[in-house]
């Protein structure tokens, strides 16, 4: 059983900062890929960030030079400092780890006002 904590979401105004976190716990096998996908009202769930435990990273095109993603393979944490952010980016943002399966977080939500 793999369980995903999530935390760090709030209301900022557009041009700030907040910084996610995803802690996983449980039967995790070593090589796997943690990130965050995000899913706004009436919109699709999209990956957002994601980086493998080797450190290869994709970002979703909206969000490069804004958001970085980082990870801490010894505590098995994801995190996602997003900065600059704009009201588009208001969502509620959700870990995943994905290994043979993907596991998911309860999710967060980020709200940006203008």
């Amino acid at each position: 059983q793999v369980q995903l904590v999530e935390s760090g979401g709030g209301l900022v105004q557009a041009g700030g900062s907040l910084r996610l976190s995803c802690a996983a716990s449980g039967n995790i096998f070593s090589s796997n890929a943690m990130g965050w996908y995000r899913q706004a009202p009436g919109k699709q769930r999209e990956l957002v960030a994601i980086m493998t435990s080797g450190g290869n990273t994709n970002y979703v095109d909206s969000v490069k030079g804004r958001f970085t993603i980082s990870r801490d393979n010894a505590k098995n944490t994801v995190y996602l400092q997003m900065n600059s952010l704009k009201p588009e980016d208001t969502a509620v943002y959700y870990c995943v780890l994905r290994t043979v399966v993907s596991y998911w977080g309860q999710g967060t939500q980020v709200t940006v006002s203008s």
